[in-house]
C-alpha cells in the first residue's frame, strides 16, 4: 500500500450510531455485512483495499445534514463515494468510519433548453447526461474513459477531463453552481446558475476538485453548449514516439483546434487491440506511436479542409499512411480502442499510473525525460494520454522488476518524473487528483506556507476533519 497513514482519534461507530442510521435513512440502506464493506473498501487504483465500518446510500440533501451533523459531532469520519473509478485513491476509507455513497441519487432534475443549462444530482453517470442532453442537439464535453460508469459527482470531485477537453474544457468549464452539504451538515449553493459571476470568492470552483475534503455535493448545474454535427476521425502512425510528440504542437500552431488529439505509443495500441473486441487495425512492426485526432463542427467542408491541413503537418514529422474513419461504426471503433488502453495496461500487468501534465510543447521533453528516468531506474513505461492539452498517463509497469527495487526505489523514479513535469512548466496531475497515492509528492508542487494555506481553507470548511481524512496533505 503506498503512503504512510496515521490515525486521527477518531471513534468507531458503535450499535448507537448505527441505530441512528437506521433511523435517519431505513435499515435497507445502512450496511455493514462484510460483502458490501469489501465492496466498497477499493477504487480502480492499483490493488488498494480499506474496510469501512459501514456504507450509508443517502436519497436526498437533508438526509447526508443529518449524517454529517452526527458525524460532525461524534467525531466520525465520512469518505464520499461516486461510481468507485478514481485513479488516485481519492475514495478510499482508510480511517475507517463511514463509506457514504451517493449512487441512489442519479436524477437529471432539469434541462433548461432556453438557458442551455441543466441540474442533475452527483450520481448521474456521465454518459447518461451525455445522451440525455444530445436528444435536445445540445453538448455536454467533458468525457473521462470511464464515462460510462463514472457519476458526475466523481467528475466534480476531481474536476475530470477526457480526450475532448482540448478544445472543450474540463469539468470546471461547466460547473454553474453547487448544492452542497457542509461537514456541519448545512446545506449551501455556492454561487448562481448565471454565465457570470463576480459576486464575492467563487466558492464553486474551488469545490470543484476538492476530491471530497469540503463537503458533499447534492445537485450540480451544468451549462450546456449547441450539438456540433459532424465529426472527422483520423489515426495517424509514426515512426518515431517523440515525432508524434512534436506534430501536437504544430497543429495548434496551425490554428486548428482538434475535439480530440490522443496519443498512443506502441504498446499501448498493441494491448488495447489484444483487450477491446472487434476492433482491427494494420500496424506496420516499425510504427512507434499512433494520434487518435478527431475533428468537430457544423460545417463537414471546412472540417475535410482542416484535416487535409493536418494530414500534411503531420507527413511533415514523418507520419505514415493516414487512416480516415469512413462511417459511425469505424469513428467508434477507435475511439472504443483509445478508451480501452486503461483496461488493456491494468489487465497485463501489476502498474502504477501517474497523470503528468505539461504545457503541449513540452510534451516531446517529457516523454523522452520518462523513457530516460525508466533506463535508469529498470522499470518499463507504456505512455498514452491526452496529447492535445499536454496530459501524458504514464503507466509503470512491474514486470519483472524485483519487489525490493518496486517498493522501495521506484518512488524516487517517479519522483524524477515529477520533478521533469515541474521544471518543464507542468504539474503532477492533469485529471485524476491527488487523492491517496499522490499526496506524498505534493511538495514538488507547493511550498509548506502554499500547502499550510491549503490546509487552512479545508479547516475552515471542516474544523473537526471529518471528511474523506487522509487525501491530498
Amino acid at each position: 500500500m503506498s503512503g504512510k497513514i496515521l490515525f486521527m482519534n477518531y471513534n468507531s461507530i458503535t450499535k448507537a450510531d448505527i441505530d441512528f442510521f437506521i433511523k435517519t435513512l431505513g435499515e435497507q440502506y445502512v450496511f455493514a455485512d462484510n460483502e458490501t464493506l469489501k465492496n466498497y473498501s477499493h477504487d480502480e487504483t492499483e490493488d488498494l483495499s480499506y474496510l469501512p465500518e459501514l456504507v450509508l446510500k443517502p436519497l436526498t440533501a437533508q438526509e447526508i445534514s443529518a449524517i454529517l451533523r452526527y458525524c460532525n459531532t461524534r467525531l466520525i469520519p465520512v469518505t464520499p463515494r461516486g461510481a468507485g473509478t478514481g485513479l488516485s485513491g481519492a475514495a478510499l476509507p482508510i480511517h475507517k468510519g463511514v463509506l457514504l455513497s451517493v449512487e441512489r441519487m442519479n436524477a437529471i432534475l432539469q434541462i433548461d433548453e432556453r438557458n442551455l443549462q441543466a441540474t442533475v444530482e452527483p450520481g448521474v453517470i456521465n454518459e447518461v447526461f451525455q445522451q440525455a442532453v444530445k436528444e435536445k442537439k445540445l453538448f455536454y464535453p467533458p468525457d473521462p474513459a470511464s464515462k460510462g460508469s463514472c457519476f458526475l459527482g466523481g467528475n466534480i470531485a476531481l474536476s475530470s477531463g477526457g480526450p475532448k477537453a482540448v478544445k472543450y474544457g474540463t469539468t470546471k468549464d461547466y460547473v454553474l453552481n453547487l448544492e452542497m452539504v457542509l461537514p456541519t451538515g448545512e446545506i449551501i449553493w455556492t454561487g448562481a446558475n448565471v454565465l457570470k459571476n463576480s459576486t464575492g470568492f467563487n466558492l464553486t470552483q474551488l469545490v470543484v476538485g476538492s476530491e471530497g475534503l469540503l463537503g458533499v455535493v447534492t445537485k450540480i448545474v451544468f451549462r450546456l453548449i449547441p450539438l456540433p454535427q459532424h465529426t472527422v476521425v483520423m489515426l495517424v502512425p509514426f515512426f518515431s514516439a517523440e515525432k508524434a510528440c512534436e506534430s501536437v504542437a504544430a497543429v495548434f500552431r496551425a490554428g486548428i483546434t482538434p475535439s480530440g488529439m490522443e496519443f498512443m505509443e506502441r504498446d499501448a495500441i498493441d494491448w488495447a487491440l489484444r483487450y477491446v473486441s472487434n476492433v482491427t487495425i494494420d500496424i506496420k512492426q516499425n510504427h512507434a506511436a499512433h494520434l487518435l485526432i478527431e475533428l468537430d463542427g457544423n460545417n463537414a467542408e471546412t472540417l475535410m479542409l482542416e484535416a487535409e491541413q493536418i494530414a500534411t503537418i503531420m507527413q511533415a514529422h514523418d507520419a505514415d499512411e493516414i487512416l480516415f474513419a469512413d462511417t459511425d461504426e469505424q469513428k467508434n471503433n477507435l475511439w472504443r480502442m483509445r478508451r480501452g488502453v486503461g483496461e488493456a495496461v491494468k489487465a497485463h500487468s501489476v502498474y502504477k499510473e501517474e497523470d503528468t501534465v505539461v504545457p503541449r510543447a513540452e510534451l516531446p521533453a517529457l516523454l523522452k525525460g520518462v523513457k530516460e528516468i525508466g533506463a535508469r531506474y529498470g522499470f518499463k513505461s507504456v505512455c498514452y494520454g491526452h496529447a492535445g492539452d499536454g496530459n501524458l498517463h504514464v503507466n509503470i509497469i512491474k514486470a519483472n522488476m524485483p519487489d525490493e527495487k518496486w517498493n522501495n526505489e521506484l518512488t524516487h523514479g517517479i519522483t524524477e518524473i515529477f520533478e521533469l513535469c515541474k521544471k518543464l512548466g507542468g504539474t503532477i496531475s492533469g485529471e485524476h487528483g491527488i487523492g491517496l497515492v499522490q499526496k506524498q509528492y505534493m511538495p514538488i508542487m507547493f511550498t509548506p506556507h502554499l500547502i499550510q494555506l491549503q490546509k487552512q481553507i479545508k479547516a475552515a470548511f471542516d474544523p473537526n476533519t471529518i471528511m474523506n481524512p487522509g487525501k491530498m496533505f
